[in-house]
């Protein structure tokens, strides 16, 4: 099913692979967060994410002790 809110943490290796896993459950105009990502790995993970699909931009939420939690919402 699709889900309003989809949440993972998970290191950004699988996050990356789950790419499309993922937002195949983000009902429209749904929300998707993603943490267990170090700062460094951001952008991998944001490029994977907009490939797979650009209708969910992810941006920064939080960041701690070098960890991040990114997130965004389906604009469709």
């Amino acid at each position: 099913g699709r889900f309003d809110i989809v949440v993972a943490n998970i290191l950004s290796n699988p996050l990356k692979l789950l790419a499309p896993a993922l937002l195949a459950r983000v009902a429209p105009a749904g929300a998707l967060a993603l943490s267990g990502i170090l700062q460094r790995q951001a952008d991998e993970v944001r490029q994977a994410y907009a490939t797979a699909d650009p209708g969910v931009g992810l941006k920064l939420w939080r960041a701690a002790e070098g960890w991040i939690c990114l997130t965004g919402v389906r604009n469709r």
